[in-house]
């Protein structure tokens, strides 16, 4: 389709602007409904454009691709728990726990995951997912302030790691694990990243 002469990839009535932003709307609302009811993989471009009653043709020029659409809609709450009433000694164990069921109960949280390593879109969504959630949290068993992004950063290093090889790539040994054996392994890692002195 080609783009009108103010710029806006829209026509019919009304500013460009606010076609644009209408447009923008009705795709949004109908990807959060497609992928909701028929999971990332099943949901095509060509089904949420007609939901939007436009072109799929609309839906790559806002997006680019389904990956880079997905990310723009996906909103993951991760529901981390509140560390600091938590003893402190037990916070690495409860985080692999909490993750383990995050993974395995959210397919929106593992689709994004698998979009985040081959679309920038969605690595970005991760990142700030991570970022805007982990940190607060990190912050309250952290000894040291100034050293609170790098460990938050290494505790996602092992959640992601964890969740790439088990749920995704699916290597046979990962997926053998058992959570307790995975609990064991990682629990004492991950309690050192948020609590141990610095090296």
């Amino acid at each position: 389709m080609k783009a009108s002469s103010s710029g806006s990839p829209d026509s019919g009535t009304g500013t460009p602007h606010r076609r644009s932003d209408a447009t923008r709307t009705a795709i949004l609302a109908a990807a959060r409904e497609r992928f909701a009811t028929d999971g990332y993989e099943r949901a095509t471009i060509r089904a949420i454009a007609k939901d939007a009653s436009i072109d799929p043709s609309m839906v790559m020029r806002y997006f680019g691709n389904k990956e880079g659409l997905f990310a723009a809609v996906v909103s993951v709450d991760l529901q981390l728990p509140d560390l600091a009433a938590l003893p402190r000694h037990d916070v690495g164990e409860i985080m692999v726990r909490h993750f383990l069921t995050m993974w395995e109960e959210n397919e929106v949280l593992t689709a994004l995951l698998r979009v985040g390593t081959t679309n920038q879109a969605g690595a970005e969504r991760m990142q700030g997912i991570f970022r805007d959630q982990l940190l607060p949290v990190a912050r309250h068993v952290c000894p040291d302030p100034e050293q609170i992004p790098a460990r938050a950063a290494l505790v996602a290093t092992q959640m992601l790691g964890l969740a790439l090889t088990r749920y995704v790539l699916k290597f046979p040994p990962a997926v053998a694990l058992s959570r307790g054996e995975i609990v064991a392994w990682l629990g004492p890692t991950v309690q050192r990243y948020l609590t141990a002195p610095s090296p």
